[in-house]
């Protein structure tokens, strides 16, 4: 998270010690502990508790925005919204909603234009976004079925940026075949380097390896997922790829 100013520039001189809790402990140090939580929890715990106390103002804006940066997508944060107004108030949910269609509102317009160029590019569909399992993966990723028949087949499509979390293919035999065929991307298994990924390029997973995968910051990726068939099989979820580890490719 970028380093924090808003105390010293507005409370520097009349209030500096709050301008040094503010700046330093709240946001140089709570917010900076990912090894507890992610700064993606942190964001949706905050707007939470803004909305909550009905603070849909300047600071509820910021963290908003704040939620964006995290990989908080637009489709994510109306749900959110939704839930919290059966439990803090219509009105509330009506500021909030307000305030964030304007925040996701360029993002939406310059993502529609982006997916419908690399569509353009892309030999499979991108489909439908993948709401199903939205919540493990960092960003908007998107699923098209291509064969729910004898092998499954699917054409998944990460946004830049986007990346799913560690995962775990369970079963006796199985695993799961990538196979890239559309931009750029990362692929890693626990405890060895990440390796990028180019359309042709064929990533092999076992059963039983923990791994990620997922788009590079500045490029859109799709892959097929091809099931491989097994006994038992069934998919864990860990935790998220760390922000500091992905920037770092």
């Amino acid at each position: 998270m970028e380093q924090q100013t808003a105390g010293r520039d507005a409370l520097g001189e009349f209030a500096p010690k709050f301008a040094h809790l503010n700046d330093e402990v709240l946001f140089g140090e709570v917010w900076s502990r990912e090894t507890q939580l992610s700064l993606r929890d942190r964001s949706l715990i905050t707007v939470t508790a803004l909305m909550s106390m009905g603070m849909v103002d300047s600071s509820f804006q910021y963290h908003l925005e704040n939620a964006k940066k995290n990989g908080i997508t637009r489709t994510e944060i109306a749900e959110v919204l939704t839930q919290l107004a059966f439990y803090v108030g219509w009105p509330k949910a009506w500021a909030a909603f307000r305030m964030a269609k304007d925040v996701w509102a360029e993002e939406n317009s310059s993502s529609k234009n982006a997916k419908a160029a690399y569509q353009r590019e892309l030999l499979f569909p991108i489909g439908n976004p993948n709401d199903g399992l939205a919540q493990y993966f960092a960003g908007q990723s998107y699923l098209a079925p291509l064969s729910t028949s004898q092998v499954g087949i699917f054409n998944v499509t990460f946004e830049p940026g986007c990346r799913n979390n560690w995962h775990t293919h369970h079963a006796k035999t199985g695993g799961q075949i990538l196979v890239c065929v559309g931009g750029q991307g990362y692929y890693q298994e626990w405890g060895k380097p990440a390796q990028a990924l180019y359309p042709g390029d064929i990533v092999n997973i076992p059963a039983e390896v923990k791994h990620w995968h997922g788009a590079a910051a500045d490029s859109w990726f799709s892959h097929l997922a091809v099931e491989v068939p097994g006994e038992e099989s069934s998919t864990e979820w860990h935790e998220p790829v760390s922000k500091e580890a992905y920037e770092k490719l």
